[in-house]
């Protein structure tokens, strides 16, 4: 059965080379759920493994989408009405277990454990995990502030 796949391209302003984030599987109020296929080609990817920036900018991306979606229309999967932008203020924890190799493609899970809003500005933290086959390779909490543009 094929997973729902929603276009990231959609919630973020980043493009090759630094899109780190193939596509959403999920999205909900409080959670995201993105893949991201590691190519050989790819910005942080040296002696065939996507390196740490690469895990901890592919966290923060699908981390991003989780807030970011407050600031779109109800049922907006498509990020018509985006006019926002986001920036990591704090990487408080960032545990990285393995790297993954080139021909990868992980599964990176985003849960929103705190929010604060005021006048179209929001700070959060977000718990992130990155999966290779099933198995954890690393496990993040970041602090995000997005606001409208």
């Amino acid at each position: 059965m094929d997973k729902k796949k929603i276009g990231i391209k959609n919630f973020l302003p980043h493009r090759d080379p630094m899109l780190m984030v193939s596509h959403l599987t999920n999205i909900e109020e409080d959670a995201a759920i993105g893949e991201f296929f590691i190519a050989e080609d790819g910005v942080f990817v040296k002696e065939n493994k996507l390196q740490e920036p690469g895990l901890i900018e592919n966290a923060a991306q699908v981390s991003s989408a989780v807030v970011g979606q407050s600031f779109f229309e109800k049922g907006d999967l498509e990020g018509k009405t985006n006019n926002i932008t986001g920036y990591i203020s704090a990487i408080k924890k960032v545990v990285i277990h393995e790297l993954p190799n080139v021909g990868d493609t992980i599964v990176t899970k985003a849960k929103l454990v705190s929010r604060f809003d005021t006048e179209g500005v929001s700070i959060c933290t977000i718990e992130g995990t990155i999966f290779n086959n099933d198995e954890l390779i690393v496990a993040c909490t970041l602090n995000f502030l997005i606001h409208e543009i």
